[in-house]
């Protein structure tokens, strides 16, 4: 069997457990919870089966687990694994009840999202058909680069974590946390500094398995280019409802860039009502 045959396979088998466990425990955060883990497999699929002997395969294979295992750390301390759902699902379903709703769930929750799972582990088949391509300095370039991205995803991360913990501890006391949201450090420069990595992580990777190819013109520029506009629906979703729960985000999208980090700008002039 070719690894790209073996890779679907897992896909299709990732496929039915997320839609059976979604009916069965009526929780529907299931890809979420193999997000980090199924490309991870993916990749060394493609690794393995050049005898992990080709050295672009090899730093892909270990780049994506670093990723894997730094994302899975951060969703599990999130209490992802102990099934607590996605709080959007549940503002989703009041939205779309019934049959809608379980429609959306097989064909995008379930059937979408893993196929994009899938396809940003592919520049390792294009590294995996270039095999024999060698190693070279653009390669190294973009490893540094990929981790970079992951240690910027890490300190975004952390920057929430730690603002969540101390929002927390300030509810639990009685009190009115001010911020209620944080817009301190990565995250004056990006509303969602950790789309900008995780996104980009996926771009690099591309970008690993065309040099092996020698050209950027590959189809597996499919995976990335999907992802992008899977977190692009994920933001507009996402803070329609951080601005419906907070006035004053609608301040801070004034002001603070959607993903790609940059500097903050002017606050745009109060208008003041006639008399």
């Amino acid at each position: 069997m070719t690894p790209l045959f073996v890779a679907l396979c897992i896909a299709a088998g990732a496929c039915a457990f997320v839609w059976i466990a979604s009916l069965v425990t009526k929780d529907y955060s299931w890809v979420d919870r193999i997000w980090s883990i199924v490309p991870v497999v993916y990749v060394w699929v493609f690794a393995a089966s050049a005898g992990l002997g080709d050295v672009r395969l090899d730093v892909m294979a270990a780049l994506v687990t670093i990723w894997g295992a730094r994302l899975t750390f951060n969703f599990a301390r999130k209490g992802g694994y102990t099934g607590v759902e996605d709080y959007r699902w549940a503002i989703l379903r009041a939205r779309m009840p019934g049959w809608r709703f379980q429609v959306f769930n097989l064909f995008f929750i379930v059937i979408y999202q893993n196929a994009i799972l899938l396809l940003i582990a592919l520049p390792a088949f294009t590294a995996w058909e270039h095999r024999n391509a060698p190693f070279g300095p653009l390669d190294a370039l973009v490893a540094v680069v990929f981790v970079s991205l992951t240690i910027g995803e890490t300190v975004a991360d952390q920057q929430q974590w730690n603002f969540q913990a101390r929002k927390k501890q300030v509810t639990d006391g009685g009190g009115v946390p001010n911020p209620r949201f944080v817009q301190t450090g990565l995250w004056r420069f990006s509303r969602h500094p950790n789309f900008f990595f995780e996104q980009a992580q996926w771009w690099a990777l591309f970008f690993l398995g065309a040099a092996a190819a020698g050209s950027v013109l590959q189809w597996t520029v499919l995976g990335p280019f999907l992802l992008t506009l899977l977190f692009v629906g994920s933001t507009i979703f996402t803070e329609s409802i951080s601005k419906s729960r907070y006035p004053e985000y609608a301040q801070y999208q004034a002001t603070t860039s959607p993903i790609i980090p940059w500097p903050p700008r002017s606050a745009p002039p109060v208008a003041v009502p006639r008399s």
